[in-house]
C-alpha cells in the first residue's frame, strides 16, 4: 500500500520505460499526497473481513451497490426529501450542486483507488445523495438528543414542516441506529468531510444550527459521542463543546485555586481543522493534545501480572485521553513497597495509570479500522498501532485480563475475560509499526521489573501488605513477636 507522501514525477528515462506498460496519463492524474480514504489491505481484510464492511448501508463510492446496503437506499432518498423540505432553498441547492461539480477532481483525489466503473453523473448523485442523508441524520439526532423531542406525540418543527419522532425508523430503533453509526466510521465508507462542511456552512437554515454546533464537526462530535471515552453523556458533551463555559472553568480551575492544569482534558477544537472523515475524527478522539516521542524499546513489555509481582500498581483514569498512558514512581519511596498498602500512601507506588477501556461488541471493529488507517495515512504517527501494541504486550492470558478488569482498566461486556484477551491478541497481527511512542515508559517499566528489589520487595507486599487487613494483621503479629522476644529476654535475664 502506497503512502499519503509518496510521489509520482518521473523523468524522461523512466516516462520512456515505463510508457508502454501503464497508461502513463492515470498515472499522473493520480496523487497519492492527497489521498486519505483506503481500501483496507489483504492482509488485515483477511483476519477479520467482517470489521471492514459496512453491514447496513454504503457511504462513498467503494461499497457503492452492494447487495446489503439496497434497502438502506430508500432511506437516503426519504432523508433527502426531509433535507429538501427542512432547507426549501432551491438557489442554495443548486449552488451545492455547483460546489460539487467543481470539486469533482479534489474528491476523487481523496480515494486511494480509481473507480472508472463509475460515470461521473452517478459520482456525483452519489456525493450529493450521501451527504446530504449524513446532514439530515446528524440535525435529527441533535434534535432528538436535546431531550425536547423523545416522546411519540411531539413534533419536531423545522422551517417549513414538522415530523413525528415515532415516524423516524432509524432512530426509534436503537439497534438501527447504532449500527449505522458503526458503518459511519469505517475507512472504506466514507466521503470527504469538506463536502459535508460547505453543505452545513451554505445550505443549512441558521434556525438548525444550534448556539452549541457553530460548525459541522460539533455536530459531528455530538453524534459520534458514544465513541469518545471523555463523554458519557450528551449533556456533557455539550458542557465540553460550549467554549465560553470551558474559558471560564479553566479561569477559575487554574487561576483562582491555583491549578495547574485545568479540570477539563477535552480536545481543543484547533485539533479537528484538518480533519480527513469520520474515520480521522474518531481517532483523534483518543489521542491527547500532545504526544511524546517516538522511539525503539529496548525490550518487550512483560505482562500485566509480572509486573505486578514487581511491584508494580495498575490504576486506571477516566479523565485522560484513550491513549495518555503514564508510569510514574519516586526514584527513593517507590522502593519501599511494602508501604503502599493504604491509599494516601502513593508516594510509595510505583504507579501505572491507564485510561479506563470499555471493551464491548463494536470495539474490535473501530480499532480495527483505526489501525487499517493509520498504516495506510499515518505510517510515521502510528499511535493507535502503538497503543494495541502495549496493551497485547501486557495481556498474554485470560489472568492478565483478570487482573487489568479487577483494577477497572478494562471493563467490558464480553461473554469472558478470556474472549477480551483472544480480542486484544489478535488486533495487531500483520501491523508493522517501526517505533512506538511508549517507548519511554516500556523501558522504564521494563527497568523496574529487572530490579531484584524491587521483585523482592512487591513479594513482601503481596503476602503481608497486600490490603490494609493483611497490613493490619502483619503489625499486630509484628507486635505479638516483639512482645513475646521481649518477655523471653526478661525471663533469662531473671533466671541467670
Amino acid at each position: 500500500m502506497a503512502h499519503a507522501n509518496t510521489s509520482f514525477a518521473l523523468s524522461e528515462p523512466e516516462f520512456e520505460m515505463v510508457k508502454h506498460i501503464i497508461d502513463i496519463r492515470d498515472l499522473e492524474d493520480f496523487k497519492f499526497s492527497e489521498c486519505s480514504i483506503y481500501k483496507v489491505p489483504c492482509n488485515l481484510r483477511k483476519v477479520n473481513e467482517e470489521a471492514y464492511t459496512p453491514q447496513l448501508i454504503s457511504i462513498g463510492p467503494i461499497h457503492l451497490g452492494k447487495e446489503e446496503s439496497k434497502p438502506m437506499q430508500e432511506h437516503k432518498k426519504r432523508y433527502f426529501h426531509f433535507f429538501w423540505e427542512r432547507v426549501y432553498n432551491e438557489q442554495a441547492m443548486n449552488s451545492y450542486k455547483d460546489y460539487l461539480e467543481t470539486k469533482e477532481q479534489e474528491i476523487k483525489q481523496c480515494y486511494a483507488h480509481k473507480f472508472p466503473e463509475i460515470s461521473k453523473e452517478k459520482f456525483m448523485d452519489m456525493v450529493l445523495l450521501d451527504s446530504v442523508f449524513i446532514m439530515e441524520l446528524f440535525l435529527r439526532n441533535s434534535s432528538w438528543k436535546s431531550g425536547s423531542f423523545k416522546h411519540e406525540h411531539e413534533y419536531v418543527q423545522t422551517k417549513s414542516f414538522r415530523f413525528k419522532h415515532s415516524d423516524d425508523y432509524i432512530l426509534t430503533q436503537s439497534w438501527l441506529s447504532k449500527d449505522i453509526a458503526r458503518d459511519l466510521i469505517l475507512i472504506e465508507n466514507q466521503i470527504p468531510i469538506f463536502v459535508l462542511k460547505e453543505l452545513y456552512n451554505t445550505v443549512v437554515p441558521e434556525v438548525d444550527k444550534k448556539k452549541e454546533h457553530p460548525s459541522f464537526v460539533e455536530l459531528a462530535l455530538e453524534y459520534f459521542a458514544f465513541y469518545d471515552t471523555q463523554r458519557s453523556s450528551s449533556d456533557e458533551t455539550k458542557v465540553l463543546l460550549d467554549k465560553n463555559q470551558q474559558s471560564k472553568k479553566h479561569f477559575f480551575t487554574s487561576t483562582i485555586l491555583g491549578l495547574k492544569k485545568p479540570l477539563d482534558k477535552s480536545m481543543p477544537k484547533d485539533r479537528y481543522k484538518n480533519l480527513k472523515h469520520f474515520t480521522d475524527l474518531i481517532r483523534f478522539f483518543y489521542l491527547p493534545a500532545e504526544m511524546g516521542n517516538s522511539g525503539c524499546s529496548l525490550n518487550v513489555l512483560r505482562t500485566a501480572t509480572k509486573l505486578q509481582e514487581s511491584g508494580v500498581s495498575f490504576e486506571k483514569d477516566k479523565e485522560r485521553r484513550l491513549l495518555d498512558i503514564t508510569f510514574n514512581k519516586k526514584p527513593f519511596l517507590s522502593s519501599f513497597l511494602c508501604l503502599n498498602c493504604l491509599p494516601y500512601l502513593n508516594h510509595f507506588k510505583a504507579r501505572f495509570v491507564i485510561p479506563q477501556l470499555n471493551v464491548d461488541h463494536t470495539t474490535e471493529c473501530v480499532l480495527r479500522n483505526l489501525i487499517a488507517f493509520e498504516q495506510c495515512h499515518y505510517p510515521e504517527q502510528p499511535y493507535l498501532c502503538n497503543y494495541v501494541s502495549l496493551i497485547d504486550s501486557l495481556i498474554h492470558t485470560r489472568v492478565d485480563v483478570e487482573l487489568l478488569v479487577e483494577k477497572e482498566v478494562i471493563v467490558h461486556e464480553l461473554g469472558s475475560d478470556k474472549e477480551v484477551a483472544t480480542l486484544v491478541n489478535g488486533l495487531c497481527k500483520h501491523v508493522v509499526t517501526n517505533s512506538t511512542c511508549y517507548y519511554e515508559t516500556i523501558n522504564e517499566l521494563n527497568k523496574h521489573y529487572q530490579n531484584v528489589w524491587n521483585r523482592t520487595m512487591a513479594a513482601l507486599w503481596l503476602v503481608y501488605f497486600r490490603d490494609p487487613w493483611r497490613a493490619s494483621s502483619t503489625v499486630v503479629g509484628i507486635a505479638v513477636l516483639i512482645f513475646a522476644v521481649f518477655n523471653f529476654l526478661r525471663v533469662v535475664d531473671y533466671l541467670f
